[in-house]
């Protein structure tokens, strides 16, 4: 668990934050063993940007002019203090090339639009992964004191391990009926960043991407979950669970698959893009 707390008298800047971690990355030696920050972000009194709320909506596929989050927003929200702790110095894990793998979210009840939170981002642990250390980052969001939303998100940074973990059991999951397809336009990357503030290169053009490694931009991994929780449907109190399988290259097609409370994105030749599950609480 974090130890001391840090309040923050406002969001952080994400540009300047993504511009330090990648000045970082090269000097960073990523181990599952290596110290990292124990420091919990606070961040009280936030109210949401109602015009950054409606974007995201927009782009997203959810409804919008409802006075209600979306159950993915309160990550958008929490995403600048996250990266305000894997930016710095002492976060072992470079910024650059590190993969979001996973989330999984609790949403305890509906959450006004029109709000106060309190968020409090914190560094869970460090954890050895085949391909090598995955960081935990925790994520609560608290109204009047009571906890409202949670998160907790994976995090992977690829590098040689001495000893490397056996591949985990794939879970045999029985292929989804599709229930739409969708055809992604080159530019949802370039909007989801303008709404959530998430201006990662690889997301943004295909110069930029190329870059590092990706033939054409990719989505944000957390717009296919958002996309897919705005088709599928989610009670006011609910768990959510996501992992990112492969990138979708933008634009492309995908297809959108979900029965009994299970969703999952695939790509040509039934490719898995991305695999979740949602349920009432």
């Amino acid at each position: 668990m974090a130890d001391a707390a840090l309040v923050l008298t406002g969001s952080p800047s994400l540009a300047p934050l993504l511009a330090r971690g990648a000045l970082l990355s090269p000097f960073k030696r990523p181990a599952s063993d290596a110290e990292f920050p124990h420091t919990r972000l606070v961040l009280p009194g936030l109210r949401v940007d109602l015009a950054r709320l409606a974007a995201y909506e927009r782009v997203c596929g959810f409804p919008t002019g409802e006075d209600a989050l979306p159950p993915t927003y309160p990550h958008v929200l929490g995403f600048p203090l996250a990266m305000r702790l894997m930016s710095g110095r002492d976060f072992p894990l470079p910024l650059l090339g590190l993969v979001h793998t996973s989330i999984t979210m609790t949403r305890h009840r509906a959450m006004p639009a029109t709000g106060a939170y309190e968020l409090t981002v914190y560094i869970d642990g460090l954890a050895p992964h085949r391909r090598g250390t995955e960081a935990t980052v925790v994520t609560e969001v608290r109204e009047d004191g009571e906890a409202v939303w949670e998160s907790r998100s994976t995090y992977l940074a690829r590098h040689r391990t001495q000893r490397p973990a056996e591949a985990p059991r794939e879970e045999v999951r029985k292929q989804l009926p599709p229930v739409a397809e969708w055809r992604l336009a080159e530019d949802v990357g370039r909007r989801y960043a303008a709404a959530s503030g998430d201006r990662n290169p690889i997301h943004l053009h295909p110069l930029t991407a190329r870059l590092f490694g990706f033939p054409r931009a990719i989505a944000h991994g957390m717009w296919t979950v958002a996309r897919c929780l705005a088709a599928h449907g989610t009670r006011e109190s609910c768990h959510v669970r996501a992992e990112f399988r492969a990138p979708v290259l933008l634009p492309g097609t995908v297809t959108y698959a979900a029965e009994d409370g299970r969703f999952e994105l695939r790509g040509r030749e039934d490719r898995l893009h991305l695999t979740g599950d949602v349920y009432s609480t």
